[in-house]
């Protein structure tokens, strides 16, 4: 068996300084570390329980359906809020879906998606059996 220690998602967007900014001032994710130099230099984020990694370069953004983001945040409505007031772009507002997740999705700046979702004091997922 694989002994798996840490995780990260490794992005390469098509303009990593506002790929860079837009993931450290806009969605507000605090840096575990960098490296490199200059304006190519790699950016690790902290991600929950795992890293999110934005280096080198793409020409062209990722498949949309092929790379998402889910991101568990204490308050939607908040994180909606601050990020309406930052000029990112929400792809969906808020809503309480049927499995009972309130979820809304915003687009990084190459379009990916990212889903931020809150997780109701009252939902499964909060509860072990």
């Amino acid at each position: 068996m694989v002994h798996v220690l840490s995780s990260r998602i490794l992005l390469r967007p098509t303009d990593l300084e506002r790929s860079r900014a837009f993931y450290r001032d806009t969605l507000g994710l605090e840096i575990y570390r960098e490296f490199g130099t200059g304006a190519q230099r790699g950016t690790v984020f902290f991600l929950g329980g795992g890293f999110l990694e934005l280096s080198s370069h793409a020409d062209r953004p990722p498949e949309p359906a092929a790379t998402q983001l889910w991101l568990q945040v204490a308050d939607v409505a908040e994180a909606h809020r601050e990020l309406s007031a930052k000029g990112a772009a929400i792809l969906r507002e808020p809503l309480r879906e049927p499995w009972g997740l309130i979820e809304m999705w915003v687009g990084d700046p190459d379009g990916l998606p990212l889903c931020l979702v809150e997780v109701p004091a009252d939902h499964p997922l909060r509860y072990w059996e």
